[in-house]
């Protein structure tokens, strides 16, 4: 009862959807204000019903009834709660239904804090969510339905892939998918003023908080499922450009430029046709990345021939909504017409180099994520594209970029003085360069490219704190003065600089993790020890243990390091139970100056057992580095400007203000220190 119930509900939802995408467009088409006010309340249930429909999935998911086929086949009785619940969304239809209901709460949340739009640009936008969210709902119930039912109800379940069995994949999919379907937004604002022919300052400032919302959730996301990577997976890494990580980093590279565009749009009034176009790229990105992953397409390029219809139906999904997005930008583009003009050298002349690098290596991801299914499909000719690959054309693209994004923050909008400001950051320019000349002393002349890149790391980290330093006047003014204008800095200039400072310490992390690393490889028989970098390593004993739902072998392992620090590691190997799968628990001791990663391998008979053990110098800054980002783009989100509507209406309030005398000159004398301070922050 309680599947048929969830089965109701999204065909419920589908027919709201259905409304909420055809009568507010045509209401916003003749100017009815009635019309274009459905949207609201069709958004506002198409959410309830959706919600109501995944809680129904979520409880046959609690309550193991195996009679529904997802959880027959991705559940079993013996998993801990936790689990039960994240294999709601751990296979193919769930995440669909998950990726529905992000949607419907996107479009209520548009619905309901996007009542200060003006009316026709508002229906639109929430009639062009409804119009993907329709293309999701038949997509799910014609071919991926959740609810469907087993004739033969089996007595227990077949489980879930084991690796899944983590709390870092429990919420890794959720916030991931939070951030695709962000871009839905942006995407929707994009096509709304594509058919109105009209893009404003107000325009981008409605855009740019939510995609920015979306960039930090695909940050939060891509973060947790590396950090899964590193400890769950036993191989040392975290990042290994594997197209699932791929179809996820796409969108992320596309998103920031957006944000980074959109601040164009709404500072300078330029740069329009080129914003909605991110905005298109950047959701269709989604939309490949999700398409592709959850149907195994990268997998097997014969994942079609499985099922017909479902791989018909992506194409027909795909080509619909990225071709027709593409073919409206062609045909009115036209209309979006250029503001402001800039010189060469100026803050927008930054954005639009660093955007382009952006852009061309989202096209390099797809390009090694696309081209072994293609080589297969159009010429028979198996082929991949690999780490190394990737590795040495991000290395030249991202050395520019960084470099403009260090410079690009000191340039002022319009027009910049080049010299002057290379003048003031000659004492970092030295100091990085002074850091890539120790770097090859200390590593006696090692990687070169290693040594550039903690260089030009440094030079970013330096670049930010002098910019904020010239911002609040830092040994120029009195240090109480300093202080009080850094309080007063605009939570968009915390945003701005907290995200690049943990850009570059994110940066640093990775440079030592993946240049300086040590591995060691080795079968020790019990009692017997190794040595790796400053740490002693011995194998005292390994003894069975048992889980809820999978039995393992666990190594007890002496650690010592020179300076006299002694611990045990634990490190398993996991058998479940329901798929005999085996998964390894590495044991990791963090520090500020690295982790010692310990994992043991098979038995080799005689007391002798396979281990690997890493050393990865600064690996915790790179997520310390990554928190400092997601912090920053928070920051930037609770910024007041984000919250006072369009200035369009600010506009209006303050001219029917305008009848006190009194009143208005306090206000007029907050409002002027207000400006006062943005000018003189020069508000990223």
């Amino acid at each position: 009862m309680i599947a048929e119930l969830g089965h109701f509900s999204l065909v419920l939802a589908l027919g709201l959807a259905i409304i909420q995408a055809i009568l507010p467009m045509i209401g916003a088409a003749r100017q009815d204000d009635r019309m274009m006010m459905l949207g609201r309340p069709a958004a506002y249930g198409q959410f309830l019903f959706c919600l109501l429909a995944f809680l129904a999935l979520t409880y046959s998911y609690i309550i193991s009834d195996f009679s529904v086929t997802v959880v027959a086949e991705n559940s079993n009785s013996l998993k801990p709660l936790l689990y039960k619940i994240s294999g709601v969304w751990g296979n193919h239809e769930g995440s669909i239904l998950l990726w529905v209901l992000l949607l419907a709460l996107y479009s209520a949340l548009v619905a309901f804090f996007g009542r200060k739009l003006p009316k026709s640009l508002h229906a639109r936008v929430l009639s062009v969510q409804a119009l993907v969210g329709v293309g999701f709902y038949l997509f799910m119930l014609l071919t991926s339905n959740p609810f469907n039912r087993l004739i033969n109800i089996p007595i227990e379940g077949n489980g879930m892939n084991p690796l899944l069995q983590d709390p870092g994949l429990a919420f890794h999919p959720p916030f991931l998918y939070l951030g695709y379907v962000g871009l839905s937004v942006a995407f929707s604002f994009a096509i709304a003023a594509l058919i109105e022919g009209r893009v404003d300052p107000a325009w981008a400032r409605w855009v740019r908080p939510w995609t920015l919302l979306a960039w930090v959730f695909l940050s939060i996301g891509i973060v947790v499922g590396s950090i899964w990577a590193y400890y769950e997976l036993g191989w040392g890494g975290w990042w290994g450009w594997d197209p699932v990580e791929n179809a996820s980093f796409m969108p992320w590279l596309v998103a920031t430029a957006l944000v980074h565009s959109a601040i164009v749009v709404e500072k300078r009034n330029t740069l329009k046709s080129w914003t909605v176009l991110l905005a298109i790229i950047a959701f269709s990105f989604s939309l490949l990345g999700t398409f592709i992953v959850r149907s195994g397409i990268l997998t097997s390029v014969h994942a079609f021939a499985v099922d017909p219809r479902r791989g018909m139906f992506i194409l027909l999904f795909l080509g619909l909504v990225i071709g027709g997005s593409f073919l409206l930008f062609a045909i009115r583009s036209d209309k979006l017409r250029t503001g402001g003009l800039f010189a060469p050298i100026s803050r927008e002349s930054g954005l639009v180099i660093n955007n382009l690098f952006l852009s061309v290596a989202a096209a390099v991801v797809l390009y090694g994520t696309m081209h072994p299914l293609l080589s297969d499909a159009l010429f028979g000719i198996k082929s991949s594209v690999g780490a190394p690959f990737f590795n040495l054309v991000f290395s030249w693209l991202m050395i520019p970029l960084v470099m403009i994004m260090g410079l690009g923050v000191h340039l002022r909008w319009k027009r910049a003085d080049i010299k002057g400001i290379l003048q003031r950051l000659r004492v970092i320019i030295g100091l990085s360069f002074l850091a890539i000349l120790m770097t090859l002393y200390a590593t006696r002349g090692g990687d070169i490219m290693s040594s550039v890149w903690l260089g030009i790391s440094v030079w970013l980290l330096l670049s930010m704190l002098q910019e904020l330093g010239h911002r609040i006047k830092l040994f120029q003014v009195p240090f109480r003065n300093s202080m009080s204008r850094l309080r007063r800095q605009p939570r968009s200039v915390w945003g701005m600089s907290l995200g690049h400072i943990g850009f570059a310490i994110a940066l640093i992390g990775i440079v030592f993790s993946a240049s300086w690393n040590l591995e060691v490889q080795k079968v020790l028989k019990i009692g017997q020890s190794l040595n790796i970098g400053a740490y002693t390593v011995t194998l005292k004993n390994v003894i069975p243990v048992a889980g809820p739902n999978y039995s393992a072998i666990r190594g007890i392992v002496d650690v010592t390091s020179k300076n006299g620090e002694h611990y045990t590691a634990y490190p398993e190997s996991r058998t479940y139970i329901t798929s005999a799968t085996t998964t390894t628990e590495g044991d990791i001791k963090t520090s500020l100056s690295g982790d010692l990663f310990i994992v043991i391998g098979q038995n080799e008979g005689q007391d002798m057992w396979g281990m690997r053990i890493y050393y990865k110098p600064m690996q915790i800054w790179l997520w310390i580095g990554a928190l400092i980002m997601v912090l920053g783009g928070f920051m930037s989100l609770t910024d007041r400007r984000y919250r006072v509507g369009s200035p369009e209406n600010r506009k209006t309030r303050n001219g029917k203000a305008g009848s006190g005398k009194t009143g208005n000159a306090k206000t007029a004398n907050k409002a002027s220190q207000r400006s006062k301070t943005r000018k003189e922050a020069h508000v990223h």
